[in-house]
């Protein structure tokens, strides 16, 4: 999830809205809880699925489209207050070296599900694309900030089904991956938080903002928000430690792989069924992904075409099944 890009990048004689810094602090700890509970659930002290799905999933969106939004405004404040574009490209290139350290890292961490494309690498090329809005209306940036973000709804097709064209986020399969923040649909969070600032600035509204002083209870969140990639980089790699550390003492009881598929199955499925269908769709889906080595493969984070073709055809036949035995009251 985290952080700013551009909060620094007007020249050093522009005075800082601290308000907007203590907004990307709560951020920053809302996105810290998250970490935490993902960590618990990757050590199996929460169900599996459960950061994946519901009131989670919709917290996670939440952090990661209010620091793209962040993202954006920055950008008109550092355009409105006189463009420092040394400062510009220092700050673009520490955020895409810190993108490429994350790749690197998950990759050697977790091969099967990588960051290829997290929040940083949208970060650092939403930074790019959006200097070509800082000089459009702010409500026409706003109408494309919409249809970018309806973008993956109308426009998903199989040829952005390559892994080179992943990052675009029109695919037909969503890939597999930890921090997955592709271009369409979050690049519409920066051009909002441009659009809106636009809106802002010609309102007034930033010189009212500077105006404001919080008191001394403010100044961690300060802090954090004028310092978010450090925290951003150091913070996950502490909480997964302290989890790590207190598993070796009070380890989490170990399921089988069965169980942990059927788990996030059932999860996954009750977000649109109910209860029954899904149990017997759940296990339609294991018994016929073990007919062969499908299921190993899946657990294992392949990403074949071959493989995705074999769990659509799984996947659709399970569904056609299990609404069927639901039709004829549950006679198999």
């Amino acid at each position: 999830m985290t952080i700013q890009l551009s909060a620094d990048l007007a020249p050093a004689r522009s005075k800082r809205i601290s308000t907007i810094d203590i907004v990307r602090g709560v951020a920053f700890v809302a996105m810290a809880i998250y970490h935490f509970a993902w960590d618990l659930e990757f050590f199996g002290y929460m169900d599996p699925g459960t950061t994946a799905y519901g009131g989670w999933k919709i917290f996670a969106r939440s952090i990661a489209s209010s620091f793209l939004f962040l993202v954006g405004v920055s950008l008109v404040m550092a355009y409105t207050k006189g463009f420092h574009w040394g400062r510009y490209w220092r700050r673009l290139a520490m955020v895409a070296a810190a993108a490429l350290l994350i790749t690197v890292a998950t990759w050697f961490a977790m091969p099967n599900t990588f960051i290829f494309f997290g929040i940083l690498h949208q970060i650092t090329l939403a930074s790019v694309l959006g200097l070509a809005f800082l000089r459009l209306p702010p409500l026409l940036t706003l109408v494309v900030a919409v249809l970018v973000i309806a973008a993956p709804q109308f426009l998903r097709a199989d040829i952005f089904n390559h892994p080179a064209l992943w990052w675009v986020g029109l695919s037909t399969v969503v890939p597999r991956s930890n921090d997955y923040v592709p271009l369409f649909p979050w690049f519409g969070a920066v051009l909002a938080g441009i659009g809106v600032a636009g809106l802002a600035q010609r309102a007034g509204l930033f010189e009212k903002l500077a105006a404001i002083q919080a008191g001394a209870w403010s100044r961690p969140l300060t802090f954090v928000g004028r310092h978010g990639l450090a925290a951003y980089l150091i913070h996950q790699p502490v909480l997964i430690s302290l989890v790590w550390a207190f598993a070796q003492f009070f380890p989490a009881q170990v399921e089988t792989r069965e169980v942990t598929f059927l788990s996030s199955c059932q999860l996954s499925c009750e977000q649109t069924r109910d209860t029954e269908f899904c149990a017997r769709y759940c296990a339609c889906v294991l018994d016929d992904l073990q007919r062969d080595d499908s299921f190993d493969r899946f657990y294992a984070g392949e990403q074949s075409a071959a493989l995705t073709t074999r769990v659509r055809e799984t996947t659709a036949m399970c569904t056609a099944r299990s609404d069927s035995e639901m039709q004829n009251g549950g006679v198999q």
